[in-house]
């Protein structure tokens, strides 16, 4: 178990930036402009089917705002907390690798040119990562602090046809393998209650995103907003919605499966409350992952105690 800076039984992000810069570090979230080919109509104009009007970015600067604009208003609305205001330029919603490659360069570069900004993340599909778009990425990753965050969710691709994921589990295998190639850091997303997942599949998308070597991970639960496409579909095809004590001992067991290497950015997912649907409890936040650390420590537990290679 990793435990450099605190008490933590899991490597969390907040302690990684903090052994790499020596202080906490926050994130500004972007709007770049992007699309998907989910949605534009090269894979499917319906998008995953857990996905957001806007991208799933609801915290995200205003779309249309220039990138600077965007980075200094969100230095506005952190400076409380951020005294020191570096932060890291997060591209957060829809797809930010889905552009031409000099349309990725202008933005990239413009967020990185920004005085306050010490590094660079970026959200994306593993079949966005054409040689082009990877070149870039490389030459950013040579000069600067980067991420690269791939939505897996699943490593399931029956399940992944349920939720319209639009790509089959190989494409992001093989993504995998031409960013670590590339000792480009990337951070998978994989979701918790899914419809008609398992657990069993929940630790199979552990084992692969251990297998594969990812640096990162993010844990969503499934949420569903008010009058989305996803709540049409729990009407039409009831599945099982979490209740927090449930999701929390499940996270605990993932946690406890994963490489005691990998770093933690996310353990839980949280929607604007007035647009949450269900399940309610999802709201507090904080109450949930307090929930998770405290079954930790009951357990005695903490990352990686049941991983294997």
């Amino acid at each position: 178990m990793n435990k450099k800076n605190n008490n933590d039984r899991f490597y969390s992000l907040n302690n990684y930036l903090k052994e790499k810069f020596g202080c906490k570090i926050y994130k500004v979230s972007l709007d770049g402009g992007f699309t998907c080919p989910n949605r534009d109509g090269k894979i499917s104009h319906k998008g995953c089917l857990f996905c957001s009007n806007r991208g799933s970015g609801e915290f995200t600067g205003e779309r249309g705002k220039s990138i600077s604009s965007q980075i200094d208003e969100q230095l506005e609305f952190i400076k409380n907390k951020n005294s020191d205001n570096n932060v890291i330029a997060y591209f957060q919603n829809f797809t930010n690798t889905y552009a031409p490659v000099e349309y990725l360069r202008k933005v990239y570069y413009e967020a990185l040119s920004h005085k306050k900004i010490i590094g660079i993340a970026i959200a994306t599909r593993p079949d966005c990562l054409n040689d082009e778009v990877l070149d870039l990425l490389s030459e950013i990753n040579e000069k600067f602090f980067l991420w690269i965050e791939l939505g897996l969710q699943t490593a399931k691709d029956n399940i992944a046809d349920v939720i319209n994921r639009g790509y089959k589990t190989e494409c992001y295998i093989e993504a995998c393998k031409k960013l670590n190639e590339r000792n480009i850091k990337f951070v998978t997303h994989m979701i918790a209650g899914l419809p008609f997942e398992e657990k069993e599949n929940l630790f199979e998308t552990i084992d692969l995103i251990n297998n594969v070597k990812s640096w990162g991970i993010k844990i969503h639960l499934l949420y569903i907003l008010k009058n989305s496409r996803l709540e049409k579909y729990y009407y039409e095809h009831p599945f099982k919605i979490y209740e927090k004590d449930e999701y929390t001992d499940t996270v605990a067991e993932l946690i406890e499966r994963l490489n005691p290497e990998i770093v933690i950015h996310r353990l839980t997912g949280d929607a604007k409350k007035d647009d949450l649907a269900m399940p309610l409890w999802s709201a507090d936040k904080r109450s949930v992952l307090n929930e998770i650390q405290k079954k930790l420590k009951l357990k005695n537990t903490f990352q990686g105690k049941e991983y294997k290679k």
